[in-house]
């Protein structure tokens, strides 16, 4: 039998506590970042972030492998639009 939470999507699904181990100075950064009652909520964005990351990550791989590497300099030219800057100019990259 499956496990119920394989049909939760990350962020979705109750909720439920877990044990995990970070280093001393990683707490004390997190709860000064968060508080001591904003810990849960701030560690599960920093997972669905890297989740996200992750996957985004698989993506760009499995299209590389079916359509080759990507352009840089075309990259670079999207990039200058996105930015505002002309093509040519220095700023685009």
């Amino acid at each position: 039998m499956a496990d119920s939470a394989d049909s939760f999507a990350p962020g979705e699904g109750p909720t439920r506590p877990i044990s995990v181990s970070l280093h001393e100075g990683t707490i004390a950064a997190l709860k000064e970042r968060t508080g001591k009652r904003g810990m849960s909520a701030y560690v599960e964005a920093l997972i669905q972030r890297q989740l996200e990351r992750d996957r985004l990550r698989e993506l760009i791989e499995d299209a590389e492998a079916e359509h080759g590497p990507v352009d840089q300099a075309a990259v670079a030219a999207k990039r200058a639009i996105l930015r505002g800057a002309s093509v040519g100019s220095a700023d685009a990259a």
